[in-house]
């Protein structure tokens, strides 16, 4: 399965599992990142991290290891 890491700027997926403890799982779902919801990558930093999202229609910014924890389709 590919990860939001993997995901290339400019292009959409859907969320299809999310990893991880429970605060961390906990805190990517608090971001509003939850099963089902689309994300398009923006930007990604020069040194890969951290990564720019486009989620619900606000911008955000994750690390490289948040979004390793993120299953996507």
């Amino acid at each position: 399965m590919k990860t939001l890491d993997q995901v290339k700027p400019g292009i959409g997926c859907t969320v299809v599992k999310l990893q991880g403890e429970s605060s961390t799982k906990r805190r990517i779902m608090d971001m509003g990142i939850t099963k089902g919801t689309d994300i398009f990558v923006v930007k990604v930093a020069p040194l890969g991290d951290p990564i720019e999202l486009k989620v619900r229609g606000y911008d955000l910014s994750i690390r490289k290891s948040e979004a390793k924890l993120i299953e996507v389709e």
